[in-house]
């Protein structure tokens, strides 16, 4: 394989006892790059530091491991450095400074819309002409392989009689993208559209655990809180946008034409391909290339105010679906809100998720040399409810 098409994704690790520091994948293996690079910038249990630094170091970094690849192979001080990924722990690769998800799949918001507003438009009038997000809780994110516990909240089982307070019975996840700030701005200034690579640094996979029992009950007139707030899960790896060259295609055509801050003179989204799976089964295949609006659309838009950006922040994509059940990216939308639940390979069937079920997401994307590259995976298991929680 040409050592141009390794991703190269960046993460946090530790073996036995020792510190967490940065590490990048390889194959089955973790590069230590503290010991390979001599850089102390990567003897630390956060990417922060080093994506702080912005896209001059970024490259170089890419630059420094793509060369010591071609040249040196897995020989000599490169293989010194070299740790069989099932030695290593991998830990929540970024400080997580702000978490804001978006709603930015045409698909997934009018799908959204036809099962919780029956009867009315699938869209609310300002949909077409910004990026809809709301912001999360950046304390309850968590890395890959992090248990999930079912969440307790206020719901209502149907549209007469009061609301109670229980475990969420609708617990469901949403397949996203998540893009990571490295370089930050200055308050009362914003990000144009074009500028998106001067600050992103790369992107994970995201499950958006959702409470639909709790969002409905809560989310108007304000949104999401309670129902989305208790855990986000993504990958181990951050992918670099550099990795992602070649993956970058026309994005989905938009009607009417934003404003002219959310437009850029070259725009751009990219050919990513996910697999949803629950329980080792397939159940979804969603593709991100028919977003509505862009990662660069989405950035712009959040400091569009002057709200500044800084290392470490996260946002969500919000759910990437598509228009038949091949490609729905939550189950919300594969279930149409339990009334049609899916049949598993094995027997069982689900409209939410059930206690012990496991979700995982894979995605891939084009290579430099016509194949395609591993984004990785993310997962979750969810654990019952506390028994009695917050009742005394």
């Amino acid at each position: 394989m040409n050592p141009a098409s390794f991703p190269l994704p960046f993460g946090v690790f530790s073996v036995g006892a020792d510190r967490p520091r940065v590490g990048v994948a390889i194959g089955d293996r973790v590069l230590d790059l503290a010991a390979t690079l001599g850089d102390p910038v990567f003897d630390h249990p956060s990417l922060n530091p080093f994506l702080a630094r912005g896209p001059a170091a970024w490259s170089a970094a890419r630059a420094a491991l793509l060369g010591a690849l071609d040249t040196g192979g897995h020989t000599g001080d490169l293989e010194r450095h070299l740790v069989p990924i099932d030695d290593v722990r991998l830990h929540l690769p970024i400080e997580v400074a702000d978490f804001v998800d978006f709603f930015s799949s045409l698909e997934h918001a009018s799908n959204a819309g036809r099962i919780l507003r029956p009867g009315q438009a699938a869209l609310k009038p300002n949909w077409r002409h910004l990026p809809v997000g709301y912001h999360g809780r950046a304390g309850t994110v968590v890395v890959d392989g992090t248990p999930v516990r079912r969440p307790w909240g206020q719901y209502k089982d149907g549209p007469a009689g009061p609301p109670h307070y229980a475990p969420s019975a609708k617990l469901d996840i949403e397949v996203e993208l998540g893009f990571v700030v490295g370089a930050g701005s200055e308050p009362g200034t914003t990000v144009t559209v074009d500028e998106f690579e001067q600050h992103v640094f790369g992107t994970v996979l995201l499950l958006d655990w959702s409470a639909r029992d709790i969002q409905a009950w809560e989310y108007e007139p304000l949104g999401p809180f309670l129902s989305k707030s208790f855990a986000t899960t993504i990958s181990p790896w951050v992918i670099p946008l550099e990795s992602l060259a070649a993956a970058k295609v026309v994005p989905a055509p938009q009607d009417p034409a934003p404003l002219s801050h959310l437009t850029g003179t070259a725009p751009f989204s990219y050919d990513i391909r996910l697999e949803l799976r629950l329980n080792d089964h397939l159940v979804s295949t969603p593709g991100f290339a028919s977003m509505y609006w862009t990662p660069a659309q989405q950035l712009a838009h959040m400091t569009s105010n002057g709200a500044c950006l800084r290392t470490g922040d996260l946002y969500g994509t919000g759910t990437i679906s598509s228009w038949d059940a091949s490609g729905y990216g939550s189950f919300m939308e594969l279930t149409w809100n339990g009334e049609v639940p899916i049949d598993l390979p094995d027997g069982d069937r689900r409209g939410f998720l059930q206690d012990d079920d496991v979700v995982v997401v894979s995605a891939t994307a084009p290579a430099p040399d016509g194949g395609r590259i591993a984004l990785g995976r993310v997962s979750g298991r969810v654990l019952p409810a506390t028994s009695g929680a917050g009742l005394g």
